[in-house]
Formats: C-alpha cells, sequence, structure tokens
C-alpha cells in the first residue's frame, strides 16, 4: 500500500488542463469582482478575512492522513515560501503596485507570467522546455500586452503632462512592485510543482492559506480594531465569502491538483485566462464593451494555449504505434 500521496492516481492530462484553465479564470473572475470589496474594506482586513474565511472552511484538510508521512524540514519550508510569496507578498505587491502605475503598464508586465514560470521551471526544477512551450509563452505575452494597450488608457497617461513627469519615480516604483508580484506568481508556480510530490493538493491548500492567515494577522488585527464593520453592507459580505472560497480554496486545489500532472512551465501558460477571465467578468457582469484588437488579443492568447497542450507529433505516433500493437487482427 502506498504511503505517499504523490502515488496518489493524478488526473489525465486533459483533466488536469482543464483545472488549471478553471483555476487561472477563477483568479481572473474574482479580480473583478473584489473591486467593491476593496471599496468596502481595507486591503490587509480584506486579506486577513479572506484567510480566515477559507481556513474555516477547509478546516478538516489540515489533520495529516493516516497514510501520509510526516513532512521533512524542506517540505516544511516550501510551504512557507508557498505562502510567503505566493499569497502574502504577491497580495501586498500587486495592490500596492497597481496604486502607483498606470493600468496599461501593470497589465503589460502581467504578461510576462508565462516566461517567467518557464525560466523559473527550466533554473529550478530542470525542466526541458520545448520549442511550442516557448511559442506559446510568447503568444500569451502578446495576446495580453494587446489587451492591456487596448484599454485606451495611453492618452489618460499622455494628457498628465507636467503630473506625469513629476510622479515618474512613483510609477517606476509602481511597475517593479508589479514585476516582484509576478515573480512571486512564478515561485507559487514553480514550488507548488514541488509540493505535489509529497502532499496532497488539499494538505497543500489548507496549509498554504494557515501560513497566509498567520502573516496577515497582525496588520489584519490592527485594521479591525479601528473599523466600523457595521457599515458594511450585507451583499459585501456575501461577495466577500465568495471571494474568500474561490481564492483561498478553490483556485489552489484547482492549480495543485492540475500541477500532478503538467510540468510547471507548461502550466505556466494557463495565466493567460487570468485576465482574459477578468475582461470578460467585466463585459457580462459589469457593461462594460469589447473592441476588435481586444478580441485579437484574445484570440492570439488562447492560440498560446492551444499550442501548449495539443500533443505533438511525436506523440501522436506513439499513440497510433500503441493502438496497432494493441489492435485485434482481422484475420481468422
Amino acid at each position: 500500500m502506498n504511503s505517499n500521496p504523490s502515488d496518489a492516481p493524478a488526473p489525465n492530462r486533459w483533466l488536469a488542463y482543464l483545472f488549471l484553465a478553471m483555476s487561472m479564470s477563477l483568479v481572473g473572475s474574482y479580480v473583478a469582482l473584489s473591486k467593491p470589496l476593496v471599496a468596502a474594506l481595507p486591503v490587509f482586513l480584506l486579506a486577513w478575512l479572506r484567510f480566515g474565511i477559507g481556513g474555516l472552511a477547509m478546516a478538516h484538510w489540515l489533520k495529516r492522513p493516516a497514510l501520509e508521512a510526516p513532512m521533512s524540514a524542506t517540505t516544511k519550508r516550501l510551504l512557507f515560501l508557498e505562502s510567503f510569496l505566493g499569497n502574502f507578498l504577491f497580495t501586498i505587491c500587486m495592490l500596492f503596485g497597481v496604486s502607483m502605475t498606470s493600468a496599461v503598464s501593470a497589465g503589460v508586465i502581467m504578461a510576462s507570467i508565462p516566461a517567467v514560470v518557464a525560466v523559473l521551471s527550466w533554473a529550478f526544477l530542470k525542466e526541458r522546455i520545448g520549442l511550442r512551450v516557448w511559442a506559446a509563452v510568447g503568444c500569451g505575452a502578446l495576446g495580453i500586452g494587446l489587451l492591456a494597450l487596448s484599454k485606451g488608457e495611453l492618452s489618460t497617461q499622455s494628457a498628465r503632462g507636467l503630473e506625469a513627469a513629476t510622479g515618474m519615480s512613483r510609477a517606476l516604483l509602481g511597475n517593479l512592485l508589479v514585476f516582484a508580484a509576478v515573480v512571486c506568481e512564478a515561485a507559487y508556480a514553480v514550488i507548488g510543482k514541488k509540493l505535489t510530490g509529497s502532499l496532497s493538493p488539499k494538505r497543500i491548500t489548507s496549509l498554504i492559506n494557515l501560513w497566509g492567515f498567520l502573516l496577515m494577522t497582525p496588520m489584519g488585527l490592527y485594521t479591525a480594531w479601528h473599523f466600523d464593520f457595521a457599515a458594511v453592507a450585507v451583499p459585501s459580505w456575501l461577495l466577500l465569502v465568495f471571494y474568500a472560497l474561490a481564492a483561498s480554496v478553490w483556485t489552489v486545489w484547482l492549480w495543485m491538483t492540475g500541477l500532478k500532472t503538467v510540468p510547471a512551465a507548461r502550466a505556466g501558460v494557463f495565466t493567460v485566462m487570468l485576465p482574459i477571465s477578468a475582461a470578460l467578468v467585466g463585459v457580462l457582469a459589469l457593461g462594460e464593451t469589447l473592441s476588435g484588437l481586444q478580441l485579437l488579443a484574445f484570440a492570439i492568447a488562447l492560440l498560446g494555449v492551444l499550442l501548449a497542450t495539443l500533443p505533438g507529433a511525436k506523440a501522436l505516433n506513439q499513440a497510433s504505434d500503441r493502438d496497432a500493437t494493441t489492435m485485434p487482427s482481422s484475420s481468422a
């Protein structure tokens, strides 16, 4: 009997792709729908409540299964880094970075996530990255870059004149913070791949959420002490529950489950679904419009996903050989 959760059956390749796409699509969805939450709750309090609600929802996932070996010191360090980089630092760098720079700049910088994931996977996981994956990374970067540049904000930035010039250092700091968030997100994908070799997706999800709650508690408690909770409307509380479950439970479990089958570099391509789903939620739920350039950006980004997921000629030939050897003879 296997005692290692990594020996448990992993989802097949196409199901793993679906889980990865659903995870990033959910991230984009709750990012778009969290705008009213940011207006109703301070950032640190919002993050602290998110981890708290998520922890209550999956408290039963924290217990070590009877067949799971005790965590090694290396696994414990990786769990802390996964939460510190992917939960704690990513949230702080992204929120404060976007507040200092333009949405256009942030969007273009975020387009580098698949490339950074691929580089980190090659450097730390020793994954071999083929030309098709690099082409998929390029399509994702080009698509998200076009999506960012199509939002009509360049004219707003250039119209600021002297104000924009005097705020150049602030914008530079904002861009650096956004890129730091990109590195944090890429590290999250790579470290997650390492963790799936020793822990189940449920245990990873619950443990990194617990670390996130502990890291955010000092700032969350301080903010809560000075906050008027009665001023928050009931719909905002309901939206907070959805945000907490989506961000802390569903997206993480889907991502870690998909990573059991898919190499980290290839999984990184699916981060293109984040801005795509955020934009679609804006169109379908928030009444925003979609331009022809944005549609082209979507098509290019999705082409990258196809390049990363469709089997290559070698895989197809191997499948044909297997079919030929298993096909029953037509002769009597």
